[in-house]
């Protein structure tokens, strides 16, 4: 795709250069002055990005503005997903400094079950949640407490990963679209220029260089916005799924210690 639209704008510039050195010979200048169109000294155009953008015609303003309004919300999404992450390594360093500390279970429920908990801390909370209630109100249900437990384990891990890889998604979508959409544009873009050709009747270049200068920059755009987000999708879904080995890691060591309080109690009756 991207060596077809260079190679248009190849072909579009050869063109130019090629009816230019046709039409330069002395006897035809008489011509030129009569049959090529004058051009306005601001024919050329505006080329900051704000005079591209505003020079552009309506679809090609109307990617621009998608792409852009795309790569904020992407940007939005990295800053927030930055924050959540940091705070939630920062919640699972202090969970497991408090319960290897040699903390009784009981007390660090109790200091955890009143509060909302997120990573470690709410997957510990829902187990020993489930274990009281199955261990104090049933005291002869113990062989199928330990089932339980994981159960209710693997669907907080569950509820944690959905919540760390919301709206990463749209970093995915807009990193596997965006180029596609600022393509569009610079196809858009081209034939608008070829449009301005045969309109004016003129291969000047200053007749079709705002044109092409408008289709690169939304192809521009669409790199602006989709570089950034397969960046940092890669990097959060890395982490995500490091995290989620952290938290299975957990979930299989308190499985045991409960297997082995399961074992003392069986062993006492």
């Amino acid at each position: 795709m991207l060596t077809t639209i260079f190679v248009m704008i190849a072909f579009l510039i050869s063109a130019i250069s090629t009816t230019s050195i046709l039409v330069s010979g002395p006897d035809l200048m008489p011509l030129m002055a009569v049959t090529m169109p004058t051009l306005p000294a601001a024919g050329a155009g505006d080329m900051s990005f704000l005079g591209l953008f505003m020079q552009a015609g309506l679809v090609v303003k109307a990617v621009m503005i998608g792409l852009f309004l795309a790569s904020i919300w992407c940007w939005a999404i990295v800053i927030d997903k930055a924050v959540t992450l940091a705070r939630t390594r920062r919640a699972t360093d202090h969970f497991e400094k408090a319960f290897w500390s040699g903390q009784s279970l009981d007390e660090l429920y109790q200091k955890l079950a009143g509060r909302p908990n997120e990573s470690m801390a709410a997957i510990f909370v829902a187990a020993m949640r489930e274990w009281k209630r199955s261990v104090e109100d049933s005291p002869f249900a113990l062989p199928g407490v330990q089932t339980r437990v994981h159960k209710v384990m693997s669907v907080t891990i569950a509820r944690e990963v959905d919540r760390l890889e919301r709206r990463l998604m749209f970093l995915a979508t807009i990193g596997s679209t965006a180029p596609f959409i600022g393509l569009f544009g610079t196809v858009w873009g081209i034939m608008t220029s070829f449009q301005a050709i045969a309109q004016s009747k003129s291969t000047n270049l200053a007749v079709v260089a705002p044109g092409i200068a408008e289709a690169l920059f939304a192809t521009a755009l669409g790199l602006v916005a989709a570089i950034p987000a397969v960046i940092f999708y890669n990097k959060y879904s890395n982490e995500v799924s490091r995290h989620v080995s952290r938290l299975e890691d957990f979930a299989d060591e308190f499985s045991a210690i409960l297997s082995r309080q399961i074992d003392v109690r069986q062993g006492g009756r």
